[in-house]
């Protein structure tokens, strides 16, 4: 998607490296070694609370503004026809990738061993790349039509309106618990239960239809602060201002989690305001030490991943899902032995899970240095 990859020579190397930074330890999150717990940090949180596994996804929507903030000038000077046409061509074919990636590997081992297709009916429909393009969409029409200040008001009733929505159409008593939310509720009437992610602790989708809603305000944040960092982010001033507003919104953040938890499955209005807090505060560093200080540490390194970020995670995850398919013995799968009879011999217990999924995204490293080093820019 041009919005996320789009190379514009005036983009800030700050900028880069938060995006990269997301995308690497997204890949990490994602792929944590077996034969051993890990890291609970690492780990995203049950229901309430919040740990740092928890702070990459609305991260990456976060980053996702910010490089739209960057394309939307030129997509203001085109014509309303062919606006909506190549967002609505980006937002379909991202969906759709999200969806065939939770169907593949398309076919499956029926009852007498012969293969079929995994059938429509149990794939799921929601999830990253598809909520990934439905906030693409609505922040592209927002922002083609409307200002900044009508889109912070926007934002506002946003939030308002989907904690009123939990509460309203939520199990009285229970309007928060994972089983009797507005959230559940309306994916499986809408959605069905054989469609919802069933790897929780019962059928909840955690990128589900109405929890969208709340995360297209970190995209709109992101796209609001891409817009002052290249007004004044390359001074003491912008910086400043930067780390004072993000540090008020994570103070609004906890405040409002006394009445309204920070829970990222649920994507309440205190976890949004928390997460462009801290987004906002990694952002005024980086551009500290990388921009006016100019200290390039890792800044190659991470520049990788936003070179091609969707194609990247696409791989990661497609890649993870292959090597769980591929039978090594009667116990393991291919990740599995890795992970225990190599990493877990050497480094055992959590560390030797973490070290696992470092050697991972390393592997997906790789792949995107290569991609970089041929100028192959894979865009949607």
């Amino acid at each position: 998607m041009n919005a996320i990859s789009n190379q514009n020579s005036n983009r800030f190397l700050s900028l880069d490296m938060f995006r990269g930074l997301t995308i690497c330890l997204m890949i990490v999150v994602n792929t944590p070694g077996t034969g051993a717990h890990f890291y609970d940090y690492l780990t995203h949180a049950e229901w309430f609370g919040f740990t740092l596994a928890d702070l990459v996804f609305p991260s990456f929507l976060f980053a996702m503004g910010n490089a739209m903030s960057f394309s939307m000038g030129k997509m203001k000077e085109t014509a309303a026809r062919v606006f909506w046409k190549k967002v609505i061509k980006r937002s379909i074919i991202i969906f759709l990738l999200g969806y065939l990636m939770y169907w593949f590997p398309f076919f499956r081992q029926g009852m007498d061993g012969a293969w079929e297709l995994k059938p429509f009916a149990e794939t799921r429909i929601m999830g990253v790349l598809q909520r990934i393009a439905l906030c693409y969409f609505v922040t592209a029409i927002l922002f083609y039509y409307l200002s900044e200040k009508a889109a912070i008001i926007i934002s506002v009733l946003i939030l308002l309106g989907y904690w009123a929505i939990l509460y309203l159409f939520g199990q009285s008593g229970a309007e928060l618990e994972m089983a009797t939310n507005a959230v559940t509720r309306f994916d499986l009437f809408v959605l069905g239960e054989g469609h919802i992610y069933k790897r929780d602790s019962i059928p909840f989708d955690p990128e589900g239809i109405l929890s969208t809603l709340p995360s297209i305000v970190n995209v709109i944040a992101g796209f609001i602060a891409g817009t002052f960092i290249q007004k004044i982010g390359k001074t003491f001033e912008g910086i400043a201002k930067l780390l004072l507003v993000g540090f008020l919104l994570m103070a609004l953040a906890r405040w409002w989690d006394l009445v309204l938890p920070i829970s990222k499955k649920l994507w309440t209005g205190s976890f949004v305001l928390y997460t462009v807090g801290i987004d906002l505060s990694i952002m005024a560093v980086l551009i500290y030490f990388i921009e006016l200080k100019q200290k390039h540490f890792g800044v190659e390194f991470t520049t990788v991943f936003g070179k091609n970020p969707l194609f990247i995670y696409l791989f990661s995850e497609l890649f993870f899902i292959t090597l769980r398919l591929i039978p090594v013995n009667q116990e393991m799968d291919a990740f599995e032995w890795v992970s225990e009879r190599i990493f877990q011999r050497i480094f055992p217990g959590s560390f030797g899970a973490f070290v696992t999924a470092i050697v991972f995204m390393l592997v997906c490293w790789s792949l995107g240095w290569w991609l970089n080093k041929k100028r192959i820019y894979i865009k949607i």
